[in-house]
C-alpha cells in the first residue's frame, strides 16, 4: 500500500519527464537540427547579408557564441583552436562547412587540415582562402551586438599577420549574418519550442499550487530552489536562478528593480498575496523565459479578487498592444515607441521590456525595450536592427495598476515566448489569461 502512494506522489513528475528525451536522443536531435540549419538556413543568409566566407575562430574554453551554437552534441567545447570556415558559392548553389583543425566538428564540418602535410594552422586556413578567392571575408566583430563580437584579440592579430595584404581590404565584420544566424528558427525547432514552452508552464503551475506551497509556512526562497530543483531532477537546466516575489496590500509599491535584486529573502507566502514569479529553462539548445502570476485564497474564497482579474486582463491589453505592432522591417525602437503611445491612449501605464529569445535566453536580434530605457535602446539591435521573420521573443512587459481596495498600486508582470513567422505574430504555448490559484479550488467539498 506505501508503494502504491508512493507512485501516485510521483505520478505528476512522471507525466511531465516522459515528454523529455533521454541524452542520447537529445544529441540525435540536437545534431539533425544543427544539419538542416547548416544545409538551409546558413546559405540564405550569407546570400542575404552578402558574406561568402565566414571565418569563426576560437579556442579552447574561450568560445565565440555564435561557435558554442556549432558544436555537434558531443562536444561540450572547442577543441585547442578551432576554425570554421564557410565558403558559399551562390553560381553552384553550394556551400564548403570546413574545419582548420585535426578533426571534423561532428559530421557536418569536415576537418580541412593535415598537420603532417601543413604544421602551421594559419597557412593552412591562408591556403583555403586563396583557393576559392572571396569576395568579402567575415568576421565576427561588433561594437553593438554582443553575440557577434566573439572574435578575441590575439586571434584577430595572428590572422592579419598571416593573411596577404590583398585579402585585408576584403574583411567586414560578419555582425549582421552572425544575428541571423542565432535569431533564425526553422520549423522543427518551432514544434520542439512548442514543448518547451509547455514543461516550462507545467513547473510553474505545480511551483505555484500547494504540492508546493503551504501559505504560512512556505517562503519565496523555498519556492525558488524547489523550482531549481525541478529542473535538475528532470535532467533539463535553466539559464538564470527563479525568482519569486509578494505583492500584498500592506506594501507600497517598489522599483522594478525589486524583482531582480533586493527583495527581501524567505518572505512567508500568505493567504491573499498576489504572487509573481520569472522562470525558464534550456532544453536541445533553446532558451525560455517566462512569468506567470497566482494568487493564494483566503480561507472560503473560491476565485481570485474582481480587481485582481480585471488587473490582469489590463497586462494582457499590453501583451496585445505590442504583438499588434510588431511588424516585419520595423526597428525595435519603433515598435516600442508606437506599442507604449497606443498602450497610453488606452489609459494604461505601461513598460515594456521584450528581447529575443532562443540559442541563448537573452539572445541575438531585434531588442524592444528596456526596463530602464523605456525611451529606446540606444544600440545597433534596438536603433537600427529590424524585425525579421522565422524569429522567438520573450515577450517581456508590466503595466501599473492602482488598486483602491489595497490603496496602493501594483505591478503586473508577464513573460511569455512568442513566435513571429511569415504570417504575423503568434505565441509559441499560449499565455497566462487567468491567475494561478493556490490552493486549486475543490468544488465538490464547497472550496
Amino acid at each position: 500500500m506505501k508503494l502504491v502512494h508512493y507512485i501516485f506522489l510521483l505520478f505528476p513528475c512522471l507525466v511531465l519527464a516522459q515528454q523529455i528525451l533521454p541524452e542520447k536522443e537529445r544529441a540525435r536531435m540536437v545534431d539533425e537540427i544543427l544539419a538542416d540549419r547548416f544545409n538551409t538556413i546558413l546559405p540564405e543568409l550569407m546570400d542575404k547579408t552578402d558574406i561568402d566566407m565566414w571565418l569563426i575562430i576560437s579556442r579552447e574554453y574561450n568560445e565565440d557564441p555564435v561557435l558554442r551554437t556549432m558544436l555537434p552534441a558531443t562536444w561540450l567545447n572547442a577543441r585547442r583552436r578551432t576554425i570554421l570556415l564557410f565558403y558559399r558559392d551562390a553560381t553552384k548553389d553550394s556551400i564548403h562547412k570546413l574545419a582548420v583543425a585535426r578533426y571534423n566538428v561532428g559530421r557536418n564540418i569536415e576537418s580541412a587540415w593535415d598537420k603532417e602535410k601543413e604544421p602551421n594552422q594559419w597557412k593552412r586556413l591562408v591556403q583555403l582562402i586563396e583557393e576559392r578567392n572571396p569576395r568579402k571575408i567575415g568576421l565576427n566583430y561588433s561594437k553593438d551586438h554582443n553575440i557577434a563580437d566573439g572574435l578575441v584579440k590575439t586571434d584577430y592579430e595572428e590572422f592579419l599577420e598571416n593573411l596577404p595584404k590583398k585579402y585585408r581590404s576584403r574583411i567586414v565584420s560578419a555582425e549582421q549574418l552572425a544575428v541571423r544566424w542565432i535569431e533564425t528558427r526553422t520549423e522543427r525547432e518551432m514544434i520542439i519550442y512548442n514543448q518547451l514552452v509547455d514543461i516550462t508552464h507545467d513547473i510553474i503551475a505545480e511551483a505555484f499550487s500547494e504540492k508546493v506551497i503551504t501559505p504560512g509556512v512556505t517562503t519565496t526562497s523555498e519556492v525558488e530552489w524547489w523550482m531549481r530543483q525541478k529542473v535538475t531532477d528532470l535532467g533539463l537546466e535553466t539559464w538564470f536562478h527563479p525568482t519569486v516575489d509578494v505583492q500584498r496590500s500592506s506594501e507600497e509599491l517598489v522599483s522594478h528593480l525589486y524583482s531582480f535584486s533586493g527583495r527581501p529573502e524567505d518572505m512567508f507566502i500568505l493567504p491573499g498575496d498576489l504572487l509573481h514569479c520569472d522562470f525558464g529553462i534550456t532544453y536541445l539548445r533553446l532558451n525560455t523565459d517566462c512569468q506567470e502570476l497566482a494568487y493564494v485564497l483566503k480561507p472560503e474564497e473560491k476565485s481570485p479578487p474582481s480587481f485582481l482579474v480585471n488587473a490582469l486582463k489590463e497586462g494582457n491589453r499590453v501583451q496585445d498592444f505590442l504583438t499588434m505592432n510588431m511588424i516585419q522591417g520595423k526597428t525595435g525602437n519603433q515598435i516600442l515607441a508606437k506599442a507604449l503611445s497606443d498602450a497610453r491612449k488606452a489609459g494604461l501605464r505601461p513598460a515594456i521590456y521584450t528581447h529575443p529569445l532562443g540559442l541563448y535566453g537573452h539572445s541575438a536580434g531585434t531588442t524592444i525595450g528596456m526596463w530602464d530605457a523605456q525611451d529606446g535602446v540606444m544600440k545597433d539591435d534596438g536603433e537600427n536592427y529590424p524585425l525579421n521573420p522565422k524569429t522567438v521573443y520573450a515577450i517581456e512587459l508590466n503595466t501599473t495598476v492602482t488598486i483602491p481596495e489595497w490603496k496602493r498600486d501594483i505591478r503586473i508582470m508577464l513573460e511569455e515566448a512568442g513566435f513571429f513567422g511569415e504570417d504575423g505574430f503568434r505565441y509559441v504555448n499560449g499565455r497566462q489569461t487567468e491567475l494561478l490559484l493556490i490552493p486549486r479550488v475543490r468544488t465538490y467539498q464547497g472550496n
